[in-house]
């Protein structure tokens, strides 16, 4: 496997960690207090992206998301074997980052989510979601590239808190929050509108930013 590939794999898996682990230390901390824990899960969260995307970007240029990969693969800054290779590193990276968590936190490693996330709101959040990390991603380097780390992780915290889903805005997260029964994980009947969601939300804002010439 190449750096970038591996690359790709090490941070989806980081980024679980992330976001699995800090959902579950907040839990502990804040039983009872879901705005506190959801407070301290999209503080770690944006911390945590902000470093993988500065550390990583110039290996594999920190995709760390199924749907970003897809649309660079559109925007022909991917092959077809580079996207599909990134994707494949992005789910199974995702799927060991959530057991690792439950490694490091003394929980059952295997584990199949409860927490059921279905219904419009939630559907239209996440295509919401996606939409703007990908015009995020697109817009925020375009003078100064050495804020888009920064701007992508300002976003994702934001979108805790605008969307009702609370931003999983990449499939391989989804996938990986399958597997943990914990704050932020994801009953497996709600994955697949969250992944039409994705999808659909990356490729409105493909579609404008292709038409705005950006």
């Amino acid at each position: 496997m190449s750096v970038k590939f591996f690359s790709e794999l090490i941070g989806t898996a980081f980024l679980l960690m992330i976001v699995v682990g800090s959902g579950i230390m907040a839990q502990n901390l804040f039983p009872g207090q879901t705005g506190a824990a959801l407070l301290a899960n999209s503080i770690a969260t944006g911390a945590g992206l902000f470093v993988l995307i500065q550390s990583l970007g110039p290996l594999s240029g920190a995709h760390f998301n199924p749907a970003v990969s897809l649309i660079e693969l559109l925007w022909k800054r991917l092959s077809q074997k580079e996207a599909l290779f990134y994707i494949i590193a992005q789910f199974i990276g995702a799927y060991l980052g959530t057991l690792l968590t439950h490694v490091m936190f003394d929980q059952s490693v295997f584990q199949i989510s409860g927490n059921d996330r279905t219904g419009l709101n939630l559907f239209v959040s996440e295509a919401v979601a996606t939409f703007g990390l990908i015009s995020v991603i697109a817009l925020s380097g375009k003078k100064h590239v050495e804020f888009a780390p920064m701007s992508i992780a300002a976003y994702i915290v934001a979108a805790y808190w605008f969307t009702s889903s609370t931003s999983f805005a990449n499939p391989a997260v989804t996938f990986g929050r399958i597997f943990t029964d914990t704050f932020t994980g994801i009953a497996p009947n709600g994955v697949l509108y969250f992944w039409g969601a994705q999808i659909i939300g990356a490729l409105l804002a493909w579609g404008l930013l292709k038409k705005i010439k950006v």
